[in-house]
């Protein structure tokens, strides 16, 4: 099973290509650069650099979500257009599902943290048991304060990785009462490889998509979206009180 894996959902742009149980190529990027910019060219070189013939693939995994709105939508056509110009198959991943797995083994509870804004990141809470992946609380947006209470509840060691870490870091210092870690940089941000990993075991289970059902997980409301509906109840409050 050849799975090409695409990651664009936060500040990190990643390419990955897995064979089997083989890593091939990653192509990571945490630039300032758009992952407009970057996320066709690191396919390239990385196809190329291994002489990957695109049509001997057998599946593109693609991180849907949650994250930035705009490198979710880069992702997902990308993701969507191959598929399409391809005919091969997508897999669905949960961006902070497969930024948990980077800590593969981790006898601890692993918190991912994106920056959402708002004093909000997208989080999760995740363990595995021997080589077993458990979902403990699935992602969603969420406060700091609320993630952290539910940490502590749990009363067991956390490790916290993702963008939003430096964000919130001071934040947890005050709010944590059972002991946590911070991952290292290797581990802790976006990678593509993990999404193909991980969709190698949603293969196995079925969970498969057409190119042209799949859709992004954004979990909320995109700024203008929320701008817009905020205006709309500014409206109608106007006119009930004429």
């Amino acid at each position: 099973m050849k799975i090409l894996a695409l990651d664009s959902s936060g500040l990190v742009a990643s390419v990955a290509i897995v064979e089997d149980d083989v890593l091939l190529a990653e192509y990571t990027v945490n630039y300032k650069k758009t992952h407009s910019q970057t996320l066709l060219p690191m396919l390239s070189e990385a196809a190329k650099m291994i002489e990957l013939d695109l049509k001997t693939i057998d599946a593109i995994a693609v991180a849907a979500g949650p994250g930035s709105f705009t490198g979710l939508r880069i992702g997902s056509a990308t993701a969507k257009g191959l598929g399409l110009a391809l005919d091969k198959p997508l897999v669905h991943i949960p961006t902070v599902d497969a930024l948990a797995f980077n800590l593969y083994g981790c006898e601890k509870y692993i918190c991912p943290l994106m920056d959402a804004r708002r004093n909000q990141v997208y989080t999760g809470i995740y363990r595995f048991d021997g080589d077993e992946f458990r979902i403990i609380k699935q992602q969603e947006p969420m406060a700091v304060e609320e993630i952290a209470e539910k940490l502590n509840a749990l009363d067991g060691e956390v490790v916290f990785l993702g963008d939003g870490v430096p964000v919130y870091q001071e934040l947890l210092g005050q709010k944590m009462q059972v002991p946590y870690t911070f991952a290292p940089a290797n581990m802790n941000r976006q990678r593509a490889a993990s999404v193909a990993v991980l969709a190698s075991l949603y293969v196995k289970e079925g969970k498969l998509e057409s190119a042209a059902d799949h859709k992004p997980d954004y979990l909320r409301l995109s700024q203008a979206e929320r701008e817009r509906a905020e205006a709309m109840k500014k409206q109608e409050k106007a006119l009930e009180t004429e």
